[in-house]
């Protein structure tokens, strides 16, 4: 599909602002809407002299009206850093919640298809190694990390019931950690704090003994993932991210070496609920999307701190 009308909820965020700026490339019309609690509006500044793109501040937790046409809704409107959902517990939840249930009522109303944003986070502190979108997760509501987690179970439901009961065309994506350009330099994920703190010389601060694991995947892949399960017919969910599981201290170690940085390591406590291990099984994203990561840890991470350079303020 070419020249259709996307509305991207929280499209002035992290992954959602590459989202845009990757639709209008391929010759998309994009709305983006978003509230500017964790977005902002510098991520799509350069957007804004594009005909074809419109930035509007929006919340979806009230009414959302989007006059004419659209014809995909991809949701991704949600705070989605530790330091941000701790931060915003009912936000959080309102937005995976009600802010979801406007925005299906949304693709209801224009008869679009409708791309959730979910996460791995679905899966908890996973028993089952690597995970497969069958495995139904383990998860704490009750904890401090639940009010996203659980907002974004929630959101799965409501999406499926809405394909089944409404026969609305609907996809549910699980992204795993992603990293690149624009992330925020205090948004409290490992690779962006790692890279600011390296660039400052300061210590890197490492949760635990850097043992458990993340499976980090560039951006420019998991928007490529998005974007052809949306254009897609399958319903998911689909597990987009990189196999590619590396511990949490070789992480920060590989960052030090990058940056050239004179920063040591310091242990930290693990957060409450922090997830032991983290890998996506992609084989349906394989199989049914014939999408796999392309992009090299290190090339990824020479671009992300390229970026930290050229547009953080960050003394070195």
């Amino acid at each position: 599909m070419s020249g259709a009308h996307v509305v991207v909820t929280g499209g002035a965020g992290f992954v959602g602002s590459h989202l845009c700026e990757r639709l209008l490339r391929d010759g998309h019309r994009v709305t983006c809407l978003d509230n500017f609690v964790t977005g902002t509006p510098d991520n799509v500044a350069h957007l804004l002299e594009d005909p074809n793109f419109t930035c509007t501040r929006s919340d979806l937790t009230e009414f959302v009206y989007i006059p004419g046409d659209v014809d995909v809704i991809l949701h991704f409107a949600s705070p989605a850093s530790p330091i941000d959902y701790l931060r915003l517990p009912i936000q959080t939840l309102k937005v995976g919640a009600i802010g979801t249930w406007h925005a299906l009522g949304l693709a209801r109303e224009k008869n679009a298809r409708f791309l959730l944003a979910s996460t791995s986070e679905v899966y908890g502190d996973p028993q089952v190694h690597p995970q497969p979108e069958s495995y139904w997760g383990h998860v704490n509501p009750i904890g401090p990390r639940g009010v996203y987690d659980e907002a974004k179970r929630y959101a799965e439901a409501l999406t499926t019931a809405y394909r089944t009961s409404e026969g609305l065309d609907t996809a549910i994506v699980r992204i795993f950690n992603t990293y690149g350009p624009r992330m925020r330099p205090d948004d409290g994920r490992a690779i962006p704090t790692f890279i600011r703190q390296a660039l400052a010389a300061e210590p890197v601060t490492v949760a635990g003994d850097g043992s458990q694991t993340r499976s980090i995947c560039y951006v420019d892949d998991t928007v490529e993932g998005i974007l052809r399960l949306a254009f897609s017919g399958q319903s998911g969910p689909v597990n987009i991210g990189n196999p590619d599981e590396r511990p949490v201290l070789r992480i920060a170690q590989d960052v030090i070496a990058a940056t050239g940085s004179r920063s040591t390591i310091e242990f930290v406590d693990r957060p409450v609920d922090d997830p032991g291990v983290r890998r996506p099984d992609t084989t349906l994203a394989e199989e049914l999307l014939s999408w796999k990561p392309q992009v090299d840890w290190r090339e990824g991470l020479a671009s992300t701190i390229t970026w930290f350079r050229q547009a953080v303020p960050i003394p070195s």
